[in-house]
């Protein structure tokens, strides 16, 4: 029901209620029988036996434990003590994850107030706020937090914080006149108060009509229980490739077994080559590369003030080709700022932002001294008595044990820029107070839409200063201050007015009019009508949330990176679109949009509209899901940023959900898979660039396994064609995959990003692992392995008349030699020349560690039987070597030969 559009005797009557007596204790028990207790459902809850279960039914995880088996039935029992951590590990970390997101509902709930104050049998009593029920009479006061959706009936200077919900930068005034409009969304509906919002100011009367999921809170908790969150890019392409993967290595390592069976190789030695390849081929540590990368890049992104809650969530930043930014808090800094003030014809612009009392004033490009302005003096001084916001200096113990200032607000934000202002041009509340004494004060109210104070000067002359709204100030003024003199306002001078208003408004500023009258000595003021009259208009002070400085240059690399910024805020429509071109994120000709026309398009009519779109205002919370399911509907990989309850349902159904980690609601953080614990839109342009850099890596990691892997599949295929004896024994084979898939393959994921990373293109959500000629670079590099590993095998088997065990040797070190000289060919998109080798420490260190376990088994006697080896002489190491490198050093140079893209 539009209760918004009710008058008050409508309101009463259809909410089945006395304005006098209130509810009666019986007809509030039997409503609560009826709609039920006044809290957010918890839907259904899945048992936590049943989740950690469903960890383990990913195909990638029953393959792996298919490997466990398998390498247990082959007794390498190692090998499947490791594979089983890794099954663990990955179902521990699904696990946790999911029992946290169900943490969103649970603070959801914590914004009802435990209590209310009602009217139940004709008196004001406490009732605890999951007994209250549609219809009952409720008072609201400064400070309480509202429980339930109100239709206010009586108001008194009644200012709520409406921020969580609705995204409005300041306290909303709040009447209980009707409305007319029809379809309002909820930060309109100014005669009606909404669950989880708080009262800063003022007291009011209302009736209950919405209670527990009927409220607009509970709209959001069902958003929340009904949105499912997205599946990464990369959970999908490792899916698909382990797949994939699975089914060729079992065809190859089947046709090797098959071929080597028909050429008279005994079965017991083909089914443990078979097996050996099996395991080796299968990707068994793609899941534990995979964890450790993100891991990594978790632990980095700490460092950059980002709070990664589930790990996929880094690598999909890097594919985001969308980010959906609320303006308050995110882009902006959530501190109204006076910037600009008119008086007499003349602008002077205001420097510095925030709280802190540090700033210039300059006109026509000069600072200026305000104390030797008349008017701006004026203008200042008065702004500041006419306010009852405080300026309070903290220290705040940093890090390094040093104290930081910081600069907070107690009071109503409007009222705290121009305290602000004042500040910095030198006039303070204590300073003032030595010259005048305030002595009455007629408080705001929507109605007038003003609030003014009567001063005593230490003559005993007293002043009455008004501020408000420019245009009910300026139709009370009979003159206004010119420079060093006075001048009546007339049609030409209302003129100048108007146009000095709307300068400002185009400038997305919040005015405030600030005007005095001296009063005479004996004057009497019967009624503020009289006294708020014949008024003398000193100026204007502007202001504005502004943008946060160093937000400007991260859009601006993030277009540079191929990803558009969105604004989607619940805020006015004017400010959001003057903010968005400050922030060059609303071009020249683009469209804004806002709620009311947004809830005219079907799905896919919004879905065909939105890519010419680049600020959404005025939007609900269902809008902004909505507009995120949109844009996926379009294919692309969406961020989406917030930091109220009104942003959860987004947050969750976005590809990646950020929240603001100073400001942002608990509920919004539950939803989020990142939280910026610096509240710093920069941040995320941090968690590109990582997530980008985590994406290379593992697909550097996928290169090296898999063109390794295929050099050895094709060196025992390729023998067993051309009817030669096994190049490899079964134990040579695993202990290869223990050396070279190990260690070198983890420091991969521990590599720097390539510089150019920020300058590409965002990668599609349609692109496979293999995409970017990234299958003939495992294909070229596996064959080329694969041959010189077989030639070096058949020249040392003709040279010594036969020797299985050295050529076997012979053929272990080459392949081994050639994967971990290959690893260096991988860190580079273009070739192994574009890159210094030493960049990563840990890939040297890897890659000497692993060749020492290589030396062990050749040169430890214990062992050499164990592993079929016998000692390389120098001569053959410089075979062993030579060839090793062609698949690098050869096909990297013809690719140095092709021009970056």
């Amino acid at each position: 029901m539009s209760w918004y559009r009710d008058e008050v005797k409508e309101v009463i009557r259809k909410a089945g209620t006395d304005s006098d007596q209130g509810l009666s204790e019986k007809e509030a028990k039997k409503r609560l029988k009826q709609v039920g207790p006044n809290k957010l459902d918890e839907g259904k809850k899945i048992s936590a036996l049943l989740v950690f279960i469903g960890q383990f039914k990913d195909f990638m995880v029953l393959v792996l434990l298919a490997a466990t088996l398998i390498s247990g039935l082959i007794g390498e029992v190692i090998d499947a003590i490791t594979i089983m951590c890794i099954v663990l590990l990955n179902g521990v970390l699904g696990f946790v994850q999911e029992r946290r997101a169900e943490k969103s509902l649970d603070a959801l709930k914590e914004l009802s107030a435990p209590q209310m104050t009602a009217k139940r049998d004709g008196q004001w009593v406490k009732v605890p706020s999951i007994d209250i029920v549609p219809g009952d009479l409720v008072r609201v006061e400064s400070g309480d937090r509202i429980s339930a959706d109100i239709r206010l009936i009586q108001t008194n200077e009644l200012r709520v914080d409406e921020a969580s919900l609705t995204g409005e930068s300041v306290p909303v005034q709040k009447n209980s006149q009707s409305l007319i409009e029809e379809e309002l969304e909820v930060g309109d509906q100014e005669n009606m108060l909404f669950m989880g919002t708080m009262i800063t100011q003022g007291n009011g009367i209302g009736v209950v009509v919405g209670t527990g999921m009927k409220t607009e809170m509970g709209k959001i908790a069902h958003l929340l229980q009904t949105t499912e969150s997205q599946v990464t890019p990369l959970q999908l392409r490792l899916e698909q490739l382990g797949k994939m993967l699975i089914a060729v290595a079992l065809l190859l390592t089947g046709l090797v077994v098959v071929i080597g069976l028909l050429q008279g190789h005994e079965l017991n030695t083909m089914f443990l080559s078979g097996v050996s390849l099996a395991v080796a081929a299968i990707p068994e540590g793609l899941p534990a590369i995979v964890t450790v990368a993100l891991a990594l890049g978790v632990q980095r992104m700490i460092k950059r003030k980002g709070i990664v809650r589930k790990l996929p969530a880094v690598e999909t930043l890097g594919c985001a080709s969308v980010i959906c930014s609320d303006k308050t808090g995110t882009l902006t800094q959530n501190k109204m700022t006076v910037t600009k003030l008119w008086s007499g014809g003349r602008f002077w612009d205001v420097t510095g932002t925030g709280f802190e009392p540090k700033g210039s004033f300059v006109e026509n490009g000069k600072a200026i001294q305000p104390i030797q302005t008349r008017e701006l003096a004026q203008l200042l001084s008065f702004g500041l008595l006419c306010s009852h916001a405080t300026i309070t200096e903290q220290q705040k113990d940093s890090r390094f044990g040093r104290a930081k200032t910081q600069y907070v607000l107690d009071g109503d934000p409007t009222e705290g820029a121009m305290v602000v202002a004042a500040l910095k041009a030198g006039y303070s509340k204590e300073g003032l107070a030595k010259q005048y004494q305030i002595v009455q004060e007629f408080p705001f109210d929507s109605t007038r839409k003003m609030m003014s104070v009567i001063v005593k000067d230490r003559s005993g002359q007293r002043i009455l200063i008004t501020k408000g709204a420019p245009d009910v100030v300026t139709g009370r003024s009979s003159q206004m201050i010119d420079q060093n003199r006075t001048r009546k306002v007339d049609s030409k001078t209302r003129n100048e007015l108007e146009n000095a208003i709307a300068d400002m408004a185009s400038q997305a500023l919040r005015t405030i009019a600030i005007a005095f009258r001296v009063l005479s000595p004996g004057e009497i003021l019967s009624n503020v009508e009289e006294a708020e009259s014949r008024l003398t208009l000193i100026g204007i002070q502007g202001m504005i949330d502004p943008p946060r400085p160093e937000v400007k240059q991260s859009i601006a690399e993030c277009h540079e990176a191929g990803i558009r910024t969105l604004m989607i805020t619940g805020d006015h429509k004017l400010t959001a679109a003057a903010i968005a071109k400050q922030l060059n994120i609303l071009p020249d000709g683009g469209k804004v949009m806002d709620g009311q026309s947004l809830s005219k398009l079907s799905d896919q009519e919004l879905a065909a509209s939105i890519d010419d779109m680049y600020v959404f205002a005025r939007v609900s919370p269902q809008h902004k899901l909505r507009i995120v399911q949109a844009l996926q509907e379009n294919g692309h990989i969406v961020a989406m940023t917030g930091d109220g309850v009104n942003d959860a349902p987004a947050i969750k159904a976005a590809n990646i959900g950020i929240a603001m980690g100073i400001t942002g609601t608990d509920v919004a953080k539950e939803a989020s898979s990142l939280i910026l614990s610096d509240d710093n839109f920069s941040t995320i342009k941090e968690a590109i660039k990582e997530g980008r850099n985590i994406y290379e890596n593992i697909r550097k990691f996928i290169r090296y396994m898999l063109a390794s892997n295929v050099g050895e599949i094709l060196v025992m295929l390729f023998a067993m064609i051309l009817g030669l004896p096994l190049p490899l024994a079964a134990i040579q084979i695993l202990w290869i995959n223990l050396v070279t898939d190990g260690l070198p393959a983890m420091a991969l994921g521990m590599d720097q990003a390539e510089g150019d990373v920020m300058k590409r293109k965002p990668r599609s959500p349609n692109e496979g692992v293999f995409a970017r000629g990234l299958t003939w670079k495992i294909l070229s590099r596996g064959f080329m392995i694969g041959a010189v590993t077989l030639a070096a095998f058949w020249m040392v088997y003709q040279e010594h008349d036969g020797d299985l065990t050295r050529a076997q040797t012979i053929a272990f070190l080459t392949l081994v030699m050639a994967q971990l000289i290959h690893v260096f060919d991988c860190r580079s998109e273009y070739s192994v020349y574009h890159r210094n080798p030493f960049e990563n420490i840990y890939l040297v260190a890897a890659v000497l560690i692993s060749t020492g376990l290589m030396l062990a088994v050749i040169y430890i006697p214990s062992l050499q039987p164990i592993f079929h080896t016998v000692p390389v002489s120098l001569r053959e190491w410089f075979l062993v070597l030579g060839l090793a490198s062609i698949p690098t050093v050869v096909l990297g140079g013809f690719q140095l030969l092709k021009p970056k893209k």
